[in-house]
């Protein structure tokens, strides 16, 4: 095991939560004013006593942004930090913001972020008093918290009991009942293979929901309309869920058709004192998985919000439960709300509720861990305006589900800057890779604002600031959602995306209007550029007279539509003219910049010129989406007019893998004869387990890989004669 100590710089500190703005408004009306730094950008008004005994090292057993925001509250508790890395990770940003950092084995989780022997080391030579293990990884393992607890080792987290309680899905609803908490008619014991659970599923009543007793975000869960849903969903279920918790033990229970996903946040101590933090929005989902959070609830009253806050903090005691945690419902369009599970940790969109309440989770989990009461009772706890958090995944969202993983270096990134009211949880910095053998997620990108309007206004032009380079990312996905009428009506459920996107997400669809902003400012980009490098200094000028300014005649295709522009210099703009329609845009931008400020006829825009070649092809980030055009002079495209069409290859004889990963089973062999649509193999990417089909009817010429072989996007699999 490697040891070794690093040095945190106060610039890297400060990438931790980046806030442009340090004040918001409080619970009297008054604006805030922060001195701290901290206090600003993690939006908090909780006050740290400096004199109240705390530990001296804490060790994180975890990565990333995660780990990075532990050490951020540490720090400003003036706590020493331990990091714990694999190899690949060893250069990541929570290593070098630690004050030390140790290697805990290689890539794979099995071996480092997993192997409890190797981390309870690094806390015998670091001295580590303390561990807090963020989300994820163990969590929410009892066997890690009763080893700590056995040398002597704080965990930062619930006692053993009632991790083992709530991690099992089915003990938790038997407590949940027992605890007088509302919960979803379904099967409570173990189903033991595929016909028992069709006839469980019959008695319930279609439609159900698959779920892994042991599992937690989305994995090991498959809803099942009828019985040959229902086998083929018991079958990934139980590999993903032996795969993902080593636990391949399965439930079933009614699938609420058109549900919420609404949770409670609580905070608990060890002295009996227990209160909820109001909820949060997770509607917006893909495979199970959050994509967009909010809080508060635009669908909750104060009465269902008390209901909902009193049962969670009822189930939590039932247990005694210390700690941040999190009590998970459905609730349906009357607003009954049913009990779904609790994530006895802290929750990956906890940043929206320190926005609205003002406390820091982790400040109060480290404070209850070390045997203290918490500073606050439910009297203290508002609702102090609105807050958003985005997902920010390395991974195209246009395939398959709203997103397969992608992975590469990021070889320019640039987080929102300079806008009020925005927070970044990450742990990534411009060179960072995203590896296949971690969850992709690249930020948490958070908004506040007096207003839910607010909050999402600042969101979507966060999110149009966001540089991101080297990997394929999902903010295409989550503008479209932001500006979606229901979505911003609040009329969402956990099938928004299914039901809105039924064929997949295609890329946000232009209105008339948007098309001609985006082609006048393509059109624009080509006039600079060409007064850059005189490129059409030979060209014809067309309607302009010798005296007056360069004109340019061009032809812009976008989405196989030919649009013939003319675009004119003036004095402060350039004047676009499209048939009988002519915009102004702005000149006072730079080619250079990766964000280019833009105004079409005074309307702000902030775009992305992701791309741009000799021959006028652009690629430019427009409204979350990456659209390709083709600019060229209008003598050119009457040559290329001209030119023969290349021919598509025909790909339906190959099985191509759509994402990086792992190949988890093959089964086919050479010479069998496949029909159209016949699952052929499973691909396993970040957990997750993913059918590929034939796309053809055929027999199969060749075999590419074998099961357990890593495969990258893009690669041949199978191939048909």
């Amino acid at each position: 095991m490697a040891f070794m100590i690093r040095q945190t710089g106060k610039s890297l500190y400060q990438h931790l939560f980046r806030c442009t703005q340090c004040t918001r408004i409080g619970f009297s009306g008054q604006r805030r004013h922060y001195s701290s730094a901290y206090n600003a950008e993690l939006y908090t008004t909780t006050k740290i006593d400096k004199n109240e005994p705390t530990f001296d090292k804490i060790l994180i057993a975890n990565r990333g942004e995660i780990a990075c925001r532990v050490i951020s509250t540490c720090k400003a508790m003036g706590i020493k930090t331990v990091a714990i890395h694999s190899d690949v990770d060893s250069d990541s940003l929570h290593v070098r913001l630690a004050d030390e950092a140790v290697c805990v084995g290689p890539a794979p989780s099995a071996q480092s972020y997993l192997d409890m022997d190797a981390i309870m080391k690094a806390i015998q030579e670091t001295g580590a008093q303390a561990v807090h293990p963020g989300y994820g990884f163990l969590s929410e393992n009892n066997e890690f918290s009763r080893r700590l607890a056995e040398a002597g080792v704080q965990f930062i987290g619930p006692p053993e009991g009632a991790i083992s309680a709530m991690g099992d899905k089915l003990m938790s609803k038997q407590i949940a009942k027992q605890a007088a908490v509302n919960i979803v008619p379904g099967f409570d014991g173990v189903v033991k293979d595929e016909d028992e659970a069709i006839g469980h599923a019959k008695d319930i009543g279609y439609p159900v929901m698959i779920k892994a007793s042991a599992g937690g975000g989305g994995k090991g869960m498959r809803i099942a309309w009828n019985d040959d849903e229902l086998r083929e969903g018991f079958r990934l279920s139980t590999q993903e869920a032996a795969s993902s918790f080593g636990d391949d033990r399965l439930l079933i229970e009614k699938f609420i058709d058109n549900p919420r996903h609404i949770e409670i946040q609580v905070l608990c101590d060890g002295h009996g004192n227990a209160v909820y933090l109001n909820e949060r929005e997770c509607s917006i989902q893909r495979r199970n998985q959050k994509v967009i959070e909010e809080a508060p609830s635009t669908f909750l009253d104060e009465k269902t919000r008390k209901a909902m806050g009193e049962q969670a903090v009822a189930l939590a005691k039932a247990v005694k439960y210390q700690s941040a945690g999190t009590v998970e419902f459905l609730v349906d369009s009357k607003r009954n709300f049913y009990f779904l599970e609790m994530n006895t940790r802290l929750q990956v969109e906890h940043p929206i509720t320190e926005c609205i309440t003002g406390i820091d989770l982790v400040h109060q989990m480290i404070r209850v861990a070390k045997g203290h009461p918490l500073s606050i009772t439910q009297d203290d706890i508002g609702i102090d305006g609105w807050a958003v958090e985005c997902r920010v995944y390395a991974e195209d969202p246009y395939k398959a589900t709203f997103g397969l993983p992608s992975i590469g270096r990021l070889h320019k990134y640039s987080e929102p800057q300079h806008i009020p009211n925005v927070r970044v949880d990450s742990g990534i910095t411009e060179g960072s890779e995203i590896s296949i053998y971690y969850d992709p997620m690249i930020s948490k990108l958070v908004t506040y604002g007096p207003t839910r309007q607010a909050a999402l206004d600042t969101m979507k032009q966060a999110l149009d600031s966001y540089i991101i380079r080297g990997v394929t990312h999902n903010i295409s996905l989550l503008q479209d959602v932001l500006i979606h009428p229901r979505f911003i009506e609040g009329a969402i459920t956990t099938n928004f995306l299914p039901e809105e996107y039924p064929d997949g997400f295609k890329g946000h669809q232009l209105t008339k209007q948007e098309r001609l902003q985006l082609v006048s400012m393509a059109s624009s980009i080509l006039m600079k550029q060409s007064h850059k490098n005189r490129a059409f200094k030979n060209q014809t000028r067309i309607g302009c007279r010798e005296s007056a300014p360069t004109c340019l005649g061009l032809i812009v295709t976008l989405d196989n539509q030919k649009i013939s522009v003319q675009v004119q210099e003036i004095e402060d703009c350039y004047k676009v003219t499209m048939g009988d329609k002519t915009v102004t845009v702005s000149k006072n931008w730079s080619l250079g910049s990766d964000l280019l400020d833009l105004q079409v006829d005074n309307q702000s825009f902030s775009i992305q010129l992701i791309s741009h070649d000799a021959t006028g092809n652009l690629k430019i980030q427009f409204m979350g989406t990456s659209y390709a055009l083709t600019i060229v002079p209008t003598e050119v495209a009457e040559l290329e007019s001209l030119m023969p069409e290349k021919k598509k290859p025909d790909v339906s004889k190959e099985v191509i893998s759509p994402m990086p990963g792992k190949l988890f089973s093959l089964t086919v062999e050479v010479g069998q004869k496949v029909f159209e649509g016949q699952e052929v193999c499973i691909v396993e990417a970040m957990k997750m387990h993913n059918s590929l089909y034939a796309g053809r009817t055929g027999i199969v010429k060749a075999v590419h890989f074998g099961p357990s072989d890593s495969i990258g996007e893009g690669d041949i699999i199978i191939q048909l004669e």
